[in-house]
């Protein structure tokens, strides 16, 4: 079996709430689940220790990630930290009404940085149950992962999870 590790830059709680459902779906120990802001430190020693890594970033101002990745994903690009052979799948919160025009790009972001580097990912999500203006998130008519808007949408929060959650184990063959 690989070795799932969770990572999550998250303010309000909404993506830690998704981590923690991956957690409990894949059975990940508490150990693996690393808070970007209060538990990350290393790259190479702490993504690269895992085959499949779950990322997830709230959206910040113009569609940028959460404060706490920016020095990860700046490294990787920086140093060209190889990522070939790792699996990737990224979830994360926003806002469609209020931050329309650029909904969960943080995910696009993360998408850009770590399949720049070689990594495989997984869990795109039919566009289809959305509503927003753009997102660097959208790829091909889908998204790059689970969005998810506790402001307007909370009432889809749970079908879109446990749905993303069964996209998940289909692709990682569990």
């Amino acid at each position: 079996m690989s070795k799932i590790g969770i990572f999550v830059g998250t303010a309000g709680g909404t993506s830690m709430k998704v981590a923690n459902a991956l957690a409990e779906a894949f059975n990940i120990d508490e150990e693996d689940v690393i808070n970007m802001e209060e538990d990350f430190d290393d790259v190479e020693e702490q993504l690269l220790a895992y085959d499949v890594l779950f990322l997830g970033s709230s959206t910040w101002g113009q569609g940028d990630l959460h404060f706490s990745w920016v020095d990860p994903v700046l490294e990787i690009q920086d140093d060209d930290i190889d990522f070939s052979g790792k699996t990737v799948a990224f979830f994360g919160a926003g806002d469609c009404k209020k931050h329309g025009e650029h909904f969960c790009s943080a995910l696009g972001k993360l998408h850009k940085t770590f399949t720049g580097a070689g990594a495989k990912p997984i869990g795109f999500v039919p566009k289809d149950d959305y509503s927003y203006e753009y997102s660097f998130a959208e790829m091909d008519d889908k998204l790059c992962g689970l969005a998810i808007d506790e402001h307007n949408e909370s009432e889809k929060t749970t079908r879109r999870i446990e749905k993303w959650i069964g996209i998940l184990k289909s692709e990682l063959g569990d």
